[in-house]
């Protein structure tokens, strides 16, 4: 029998968007269906909080849902923190609250308006106060990757030649050139997001579901069985092949 296992991709703050693909989700594979989000839940879209709050119900809930870590997740969860961390990652004119990254929408989403003469601890003493604890514990348990025998689900990507137990947070979350250039067979298939793509695209080795979201463009939820790979829509199942 079919095992199918549904992913998600980047969200960024689109409640509307989220709810219409659990919709096709759930009428394809019914209320129990296994889902993986592919992280990025916030920034840049104007509803981070409604995003965070319907996947901590979920998961309240007891949903067959597994939540991967993005590096914008992160980005928010060091910024809670009682001293807010910087990711190193990022260049070093940026910073999460900057409108290129998105965090500022995402502080708005909770009733923190964020100015660029505003000063940071004052931003940072205001989100301790209005993001509810229940989300900050939430970004706090994102797993990094997840696993089935034929699939290996992470937010960016991996690093190749590198075991898929092995690999890194930092690669996970962020890795793009390396392994978008990498054409050879990895163990299993690779099920990501991360770098936006016109539409959900199978590069044999790889499935990228970042279809744009956070630019405003269509949210993307795929349903894999084996090797088969299938996008959802309005009219079901549309066959994705390399």
């Amino acid at each position: 029998m079919p095992n199918p296992i549904y992913a998600i991709g980047d969200i960024h703050g689109y409640a509307a968007e989220l709810e219409r693909v659990l919709t096709l989700i759930e009428e394809d594979g019914g209320p129990d269906a296994r889902i993986v989000f592919l992280g990025d839940y916030t920034d840049r879209g104007p509803d981070s909080k409604a995003v965070i709050e319907r996947l901590v119900t979920g998961k309240a809930d007891g949903r067959n849902w597994t939540f991967l870590m993005g590096n914008h997740d992160r980005m928010f969860s060091w910024f809670m923190e009682d001293f807010p961390r910087h990711d190193p990652l990022l260049l070093v004119e940026l910073n999460w609250l900057n409108p290129r990254l998105g965090g500022d929408t995402t502080l708005g989403s909770y009733g923190v308006p964020v100015n660029g003469r505003d000063r940071m601890s004052d931003v940072h003493a205001k989100a301790r106060e209005a993001v509810p604890q229940a989300h900050v514990d939430f970004l706090k348990t994102l797993a990094l990757s997840h696993q089935t025998p034929d699939h290996f689900f992470a937010h960016a990507g991996i690093r190749p030649g590198v075991p898929l137990d092995d690999q890194t947070e930092n690669d996970l979350l962020w890795i793009r050139k390396e392994f978008h250039e990498f054409t050879a067979p990895h163990p299993k298939l690779i099920v990501h997001g991360h770098t936006p793509v016109d539409s959900a695209t199978h590069y044999g080795n790889r499935v990228n579901l970042d279809t744009g979201a956070g630019y405003g463009k269509p949210l993307c939820a795929a349903v894999f069985e084996g090797e088969d790979v299938w996008v959802l829509t309005q009219q079901g199942r549309n066959r994705l092949r390399p």
